[in-house]
């Protein structure tokens, strides 16, 4: 209940990682790298895939996409946390936080679907081979995109709507290093029933949704692949999935983790949980398609 002293709050506080001056230095070089990687990588993949013809593929399509939505749900986030490491407040105003909640919520739902529909692009490729070019033709692969973007713009205005509901005392201090609906929510000096709806009806409609697609698809690839008897068939069937794997496995693994964990007395793991989930994957990404990928190292090399 909000206390009878309570002056609405203009802007939050962050705990940041340590109170070290040292600590701190090191961690910004490390997070200025890890967010410079993210950058370079990400718009060297969007450019790659723009200017590079053989690239004009529906899973290319949705990977440029991606990348985009790393950069923008990274950049909203990475920038202020260095500055936060050399400056002697870590406050973000109202208008910040709020621009925080609703891009990184818009993009990070983006990304679920997108992952999405890549895991249907693989499907179509090894079950329906026949199919393909017309069940992923330009304009479906089109209208998938602008689907994903519609859910996460849903979602990002969702819990927009959420945080605009709430009221916080001007002492609000976040124990985190950036505006995350969920803590705000336990922050709140106001009613919360109303947020907390919001949040299970997005997680259950939007995110159990784009999970189920992904395991019925590789459920489907599975089957699929255990009914072709070459060993090497097999082989390169999966190779084809393997990158998205990757991908889908850190997503999904860290954003799961830093949700789904008991909260504990020290927030120190639920930090750097939160870090890879913000930071350190959108800096993956690209470097996975990169690295494991012949057709983009070969649009590399020429």
């Amino acid at each position: 209940m909000p206390g009878t002293n309570c002056t609405p709050s203009t802007e939050f506080s962050f705990t940041g990682f340590t109170e070290d001056p040292v600590a701190q230095v090191l961690l910004f070089l490390m997070f200025l790298l890890i967010y410079l990687v993210s950058l370079l990588g990400n718009l060297g993949m969007i450019t790659l895939i723009r200017a590079s013809p053989q690239l004009h593929t529906p899973m290319y399509c949705f990977l440029g996409n991606l990348a985009f939505a790393d950069l923008c749900s990274s950049t909203v986030i990475t920038p202020k946390m260095l500055v936060d490491f050399l400056g002697e407040k870590r406050t973000i105003a109202y208008s910040g936080g709020v621009a925080q909640v609703f891009v990184f919520d818009l993009f990070g739902m983006t990304e679920c679907f997108l992952l999405a529909s890549m895991a249907y692009d693989r499907f179509v490729a090894i079950c329906q081979p026949l199919l393909y070019s017309f069940a992923m033709s330009p304009k479906c692969c089109s209208q998938l995109v602008v689907g994903s973007y519609l859910v996460g713009l849903a979602n990002g205005v969702g819990q927009t709507l959420s945080m605009l509901s709430l009221s916080f005392c001007s002492s609000s201090t976040i124990d985190l290093f950036f505006c995350d609906i969920s803590p705000l929510i336990a922050l709140s000096t106001s009613d919360t029933n109303l947020s907390h709806l919001i949040l299970r009806t997005s997680a259950s409609l939007f995110g159990l949704s784009s999970i189920s697609i992904i395991l019925v698809s590789y459920l489907a690839i599975i089957s699929t692949l255990l009914s072709i008897r070459s060993s090497s068939g097999k082989l390169k069937a999966f190779s084809t999935c393997t990158s998205h794997l990757s991908t889908v496995s850190i997503f999904y693994g860290t954003s799961l983790f830093m949700y789904l964990k008991p909260s504990s007395d020290s927030s120190r793991e639920d930090k750097w949980a939160a870090v890879l989930y913000t930071v350190v994957t959108p800096m993956l990404n690209p470097l996975i398609y990169s690295l494991r990928n012949k057709e983009v190292k070969e649009a590399w090399r020429r």
